[in-house]
C-alpha cells in the first residue's frame, strides 16, 4: 500500500493520468467520421453541415470557463479549500458535458428522439465539444505547472497524444463497430466520460524541480513517438492489405499495450525519488499557483531591473491585462488565420475528397493520417522550440512563423487538385496545424505567466472558431453551394475547393506576418529573460 501510495502521489503518475485522459478526448477530429450520417439522418445541406461544424469548433474552443474554473479549484483558496478540490473539478465538468452532448447527438441520429431543429443541432454539438476545453486546461496547465522549465515540451507532449487520440479513436471505430457511424457516436458519449471519471483523481499539481526530469520527459516522448509510428504502420497496412478482423483485432491489442506503457515510466520515476523530495513536492502542492516569474533576492536587483524593463511588469498578467497588450492581439490573429483554416480543412476533408474523386476507405485513411501529422506537429513543435530556445535563442514566435509559412504551402498543393495533392497537402497542413497547439500555449504562458494561463490561452483559442466560421461557412460552404447548385449539393471536380483553399492561403501568410512581428517585438524579452532563466 505505501509503494502504491508513493507512486500515486508524484506528478509522473498525473503526468501518465493525463495522457490517457487525452488519448480519448481527441474526437474534435473525428468529425469526418459520422459528418455523413449526420448530413444524410437530418437532411442538411453542406452549408448547414459546415455551420454545425463550426459550432463543434466554437465549443472546443470556448474555453475561458474552463480556465477560470482551474484558477479557482487550484489556485486559490486556503488550504483546507484545496484539499477537496483540484484539477479533478476541471475534469468532471467535462465528463458532464460529454456525455450529455454525444448522447443526444446519437439519440437524434438513430431516431430515438425527434429530428431537432438545426440550431438546437448546433447546441448539442457544441456542449459535446466543449468538454474538450475541460480536458485540455485540466491536464495542459497542470503539465506546465510540473514542469516549468521544459513547459514547451510538456505542452507538446499532452497536445500531441489528443492530436493521436483521433487515430487512436478511428482505430476502435475500425475494429470495434466495423464502420458503424451510429455505433461509433454513441462510444465517444461514453468513452472519454468513464476514462476521465476514473483517472481524474491522479491528474494534480506537483510543484517541485527534480534532476531527470528531461530524462523522463524524454521518455514520454519516446513512447508517444513509438505510438505514432506504430498507428501509421497500422493504418497503411490497413489501406494495402485490408486486414482481417482477426489481425485488426490483434493490432488493436498491441496499441493498448503500448497506450498502458506510461505507467511504467510513472513507477519507475517513483521508485527512483528521494523520499525527502517527495515530502518537499507533497508540501508545495498545498501552495497557492506557482510564481512563473522569478521573484528575485536582494542580490539579483540588477536582474529584476532589467526584467521590468523589458516586460513591462515582474509579475504574471491576468487576462484583462493581456488584452490590453498589442502580442495578445498579434496571437490572437496568428491562430485565427491559421488554426481557422486548418480546422476548416479537417473538417471538410470528407467532402473534398469525394469530390476529388477519392474512394471512401481513402478517405478515411487520410483522417487517421491527419491525426499522426496533427500529433507530430503538436509534439515535434514545443520538442524542438524548447532545443532551439536553449541552445540557439530562438524565440518560439518565430517558430509560429515558420510553421504558418509551410500551412499556406500546404493549402497551395491541395487548391492545386492534382491527384496525391490532397495526401502530400494534408501531411504540410496537419503537421503545421498542430504546431500552434503547442507554440500558443507555450507562449502565452511565458509572455503574459501561468497564474492565470488556462484563462489566457483559452481566449487566445476562441479565434480558432473565429477563422474556422470564416473559412468553413464564408468561404468553403459558400463557394462549393454556389459550385454545386443543381445538382443536388453535390459537386465534382477540383472547381469546388480550389479557389477556397487560394484565400486560406493569403489568410495564413497574414497570420504568418503578424507571428513574425510578434517574434520581433519579444525577441529582447526571450533573449534576456526567459533564456536566461532556462539556462538557470
Amino acid at each position: 500500500m505505501e509503494a502504491l501510495r508513493k507512486v500515486v502521489n508524484t506528478k509522473w503518475a498525473a503526468t501518465a493520468a493525463s495522457i490517457w485522459i487525452q488519448t480519448t478526448s481527441g474526437n474534435l477530429y473525428t468529425f469526418s467520421i459520422y459528418s455523413q450520417a449526420l448530413k444524410s439522418t437530418q437532411g442538411y445541406s453542406q452549408s448547414t453541415l459546415d455551420t454545425i461544424s463550426v459550432s463543434k469548433d466554437v465549443g472546443a474552443n470556448c474555453g475561458i470557463l474552463s480556465g477560470v474554473l482551474y484558477s479557482a479549484a487550484v489556485s486559490t483558496g486556503g488550504r483546507w479549500m484545496r484539499r477537496f478540490s483540484g484539477p479533478w473539478v476541471v475534469h468532471l465538468a467535462g465528463a458532464a458535458q460529454s456525455f450529455a452532448g454525444y448522447f443526444l447527438i446519437w439519440a437524434s441520429v438513430v431516431g430515438l428522439i425527434p429530428r431537432p431543429p438545426v440550431v438546437v443541432m448546433c447546441l448539442f454539438m457544441f456542449v459535446a465539444a466543449h468538454a474538450q476545453s475541460f480536458f485540455n486546461t485540466a491536464d495542459v496547465v497542470t503539465a506546465v505547472r510540473n514542469f516549468p522549465g521544459y513547459s514547451g515540451t510538456a505542452v507538446g507532449i499532452m497536445k500531441g497524444y489528443i492530436g493521436l487520440s483521433g487515430a487512436i479513436l478511428i482505430q476502435a471505430y475500425r475494429t470495434i463497430f466495423n464502420n458503424k457511424p451510429t455505433a461509433f457516436l454513441l462510444m465517444l458519449a461514453l468513452l472519454p466520460t468513464i476514462n476521465s471519471m476514473l483517472l481524474m483523481w491522479f491528474v494534480r499539481v506537483h510543484e517541485s524541480a527534480e534532476g531527470d526530469d528531461l530524462k523522463r520527459l524524454n521518455t514520454f516522448s519516446a513512447i508517444s513517438m513509438i505510438i505514432a509510428a506504430y498507428l501509421m504502420v497500422i493504418i497503411v497496412l490497413e489501406e494495402v492489405l485490408s486486414l482481417h478482423f482477426i489481425l485488426r483485432t490483434i493490432a488493436f491489442f498491441l496499441l493498448l499495450l503500448l497506450l498502458a506503457s506510461p505507467l511504467y515510466v510513472a513507477i519507475k520515476a517513483a521508485g527512483g525519488e528521494d523520499p525527502r523530495q517527495q515530502k518537499l513536492a507533497g508540501e508545495h502542492s498545498d501552495v497557492s499557483g506557482l510564481e512563473y516569474h522569478i521573484v528575485p533576492g536582494d542580490g539579483d536587483q540588477e536582474d529584476s531591473a532589467q526584467e521590468k524593463a523589458v516586460l513591462g511588469s515582474g509579475e504574471d498578467r491576468d487576462l484583462l491585462q493581456a488584452v490590453r497588450t498589442v502580442d495578445f492581439w498579434l496571437l490572437f490573429l496568428a491562430m485565427a488565420c491559421g488554426m481557422g483554416s486548418g480546422l476548416a480543412t479537417v473538417n471538410n476533408l470528407s467532402q473534398i475528397g469525394r469530390s476529388l474523386g477519392y474512394k471512401s476507405y481513402e478517405i478515411s485513411t487520410m483522417i487517421s493520417l491527419w491525426s499522426i501529422w496533427n500529433f507530430l506537429g503538436r509534439f515535434g513543435a514545443g520538442y524542438v522550440s524548447d532545443i532551439l530556445l536553449r541552445a540557439q535563442g530562438w524565440a518560439r514566435p518565430l517558430f509560429m512563423a515558420l510553421t504558418l509559412l509551410a500551412l499556406s504551402i500546404g493549402h497551395l498543393v491541395i487548391s492545386s487538385g492534382l491527384r496525391g495533392s490532397l495526401y502530400g497537402g494534408t501531411v504540410v497542413v496537419g503537421i503545421a496545424y498542430g504546431s500552434q497547439w503547442s507554440l500558443m500555449p507555450t507562449i502565452s504562458s511565458e509572455i503574459f505567466g501561468v497564474e492565470h494561463m488556462g484563462t489566457i490561452f483559452n481566449t487566445i483559442t476562441m479565434a480558432n472558431p473565429v477563422g474556422s466560421y470564416l473559412f468553413s461557412v464564408r468561404v468553403i460552404g459558400y463557394i462549393y453551394d454556389r459550385e454545386a447548385s443543381g445538382e443536388g449539393f453535390k459537386c465534382k471536380g477540383t472547381h469546388c475547393f480550389s479557389l477556397s483553399f487560394i484565400i486560406m492561403a493569403s489568410a495564413t501568410l497574414v497570420g504568418s506576418l503578424a507571428a513574425l512581428w510578434l517574434f520581433f517585438r519579444t525577441r529582447d524579452f526571450y533573449n534576456q529573460v526567459i533564456r536566461r532563466r532556462l539556462q538557470g
